[in-house]
């Protein structure tokens, strides 16, 4: 899993880089929020994003807008990195679209259980992606029929759209997932049979 970490302190930029690493994550920093974002831009693999909130050039929470705001991305995990911890502080994050937070200074154990959290969600998020695109996949092989169908008045076939006349099995068949057993109803039983003795006695 790929982490921006977008942090204009050196320090504590150097310190999350250090911990990300030696947790087997794949790390990208940045100084300011206009170099993260341009970072984001380039590298489509990044799937969680650490976000000091204040910074030069662009703030975290303008940087989380634009983020999550991206159409041609898929779910981005939103940490933000901040000292501020007030109520109405976090009113402000999360209503940017921020998923978590961190304050600082922050220390490796909260940090690796917020990243854990994210790793969570972003799991299942790919798994729930998954499984719309096998529906996706399979709604496209039904066959739904609709508007009308014609149908000769005489001999009961129906016409294809090349002007090709098929029996009503054949276009059901084609045209859906119905297949056709066969039986007798009792009236034609009846008939057959009627049938069936004068032609006995003839």
């Amino acid at each position: 899993m790929k982490i921006l970490v977008a942090e204009d302190t050196q320090t504590a930029r150097k310190l999350a880089l250090k911990f990300l690493t030696k947790w087997g994550y794949d790390v990208v920093t940045a100084n300011d929020g206009v170099e993260a974002w341009e970072t984001f831009q380039q590298d489509k693999s990044i799937q969680v994003a650490l976000l000091d909130w204040m910074m030069p050039r662009m703030d975290g929470i303008e940087l989380c807008k634009l983020i999550k705001s991206a159409e041609d991305r898929p779910f981005t995990y939103v940490i933000m990195l901040t000292a501020m911890s007030q109520k109405t502080d976090l009113v402000v994050a999360f209503g940017a679209g921020a998923d978590d937070y961190v304050t600082k200074p922050f220390n490796s154990s909260e940090l690796r259980v917020r990243i854990n959290a994210g790793e969570r969600i972003l799991n299942l998020q790919q798994s729930l992606n998954h499984k719309v695109k096998e529906l996706e996949s399979a709604l496209e092989e039904v066959h739904i029929l609709r508007g009308f169908v014609p149908i000769c008045a005489w001999c009961r076939k129906v016409r294809s759209d090349d002007d090709y006349w098929e029996s009503i099995e054949e276009y059901f068949e084609t045209h859906s997932l119905v297949q056709f057993t066969h039986g007798m109803c009792p009236d034609c039983s009846s008939k057959q049979k009627a049938e069936k003795a004068l032609a006995d006695k003839a």
